[in-house]
């Protein structure tokens, strides 16, 4: 019960710090997605069950708030926690580089899908320009904010492991 109340208030607060903070601190317009990095760190640090719940509901604050339809961002986030998720067996939790190759590459696959939807499908097809000047900013920054953030929930995870057994242990 600790544990998914921990998780529901690390939402809460990634998605405050998102949409409240870094929009004003941002870098030319660019913000690091913090729900992205708690959907891959509690895929990777909890397994593929975990990271689906969590990017669940991680999608589904950003449908509601950043969408205008309620889905799209959700099932995106629900795969890309699965997929993270299955690094969970081969995975060293106090190890940055498995998590900041695994960020770098779902904020391209996050990007992407934004150009698809907001840029493509109205016909602005100049890729090239987007990914300079989109995809390489979000995904750096993204990665940036990961080195620091995800050290914070390698803290948080230890914590409620250890809780977890002593709660067993009685």
């Amino acid at each position: 019960m600790r544990r998914i109340i921990t998780i529901f208030l690390l939402i809460i607060v990634s998605f405050l710090l998102q949409s409240a903070l870094f929009s004003f601190c941002n870098l030319q317009g660019v913000a690091p997605n913090l729900l992205l990095i708690l959907t891959m760190s509690f895929g990777i640090m909890r397994g593929r069950r975990e990271g689906m719940l969590t990017g669940f509901f991680c999608g589904f604050l950003y449908d509601v708030f950043f969408s205008g339809l309620i889905g799209p961002y959700m099932f995106l986030f629900m795969i890309l926690g699965y997929f993270n998720g299955s690094f969970h067996k081969d995975f060293l939790m106090e190890d940055v580089m498995l998590p900041v190759f695994i960020i770098a590459v779902d904020e391209t696959i996050f990007c992407f899908v934004e150009y698809v939807s907001g840029f493509l499908l109205r016909n602005r097809t100049d890729i090239v320009f987007y990914f300079i000047h989109v995809f390489v900013p979000h995904i750096l920054y993204t990665v940036v904010a990961t080195v620091i953030v995800y050290r914070i929930y390698v803290v948080i995870n230890k914590f409620l492991k250890k809780k977890v057994k002593e709660n067993e242990a009685v």
